[in-house]
């Protein structure tokens, strides 16, 4: 692992909500990479939302909390690989997976063995780079 495998810029992908169902949310993000910090901001249908968190360029190690703008935090746990960032988001009430990509990797997911099928994303960036 290394630097590069951390691009800063447009990033697009879903987290599993209700274990049950298996439900996918989108998520469409801006992210920056840079001397160990992630920060940036997305959205997600309607709601919007902030990123700051940390990563390791050696080990893949990713963190970050998610913070939807006047609600709650989520925090998120992962490991950078071939095919983006998956790992596991919790609140104190649930938890779940989640996968995230460069948007220059692609729009949409190719099926990973032990994955349901992904919805078909359109992307139309509408993002506010982060400050």
């Amino acid at each position: 692992m290394n630097e590069l495998n951390f691009p800063s810029g447009p990033w697009i992908g879903f987290y599993n909500y209700n274990r049950a169902k298996q439900e996918r949310h989108r998520m469409d993000l801006a992210l920056t990479f840079a001397a160990g910090r992630i920060s940036g901001c997305g959205t997600e249908t309607t709601w919007k939302f902030t990123i700051r968190g940390g990563y390791d360029a050696r080990t893949g190690e990713c963190y970050w909390t998610k913070t939807y703008v006047g609600a709650h935090d989520v925090f998120y746990k992962g490991f950078r690989e071939k095919r983006g960032i998956w790992g596991n988001w919790e609140l104190n009430w649930t938890s779940g997976g989640f996968h995230i990509w460069p948007l220059s990797e692609g729009t949409e997911l190719d099926l990973v063995e032990g994955e349901a099928e992904t919805q078909p994303a359109t992307v139309t960036p509408t993002l506010v780079p982060s400050k």
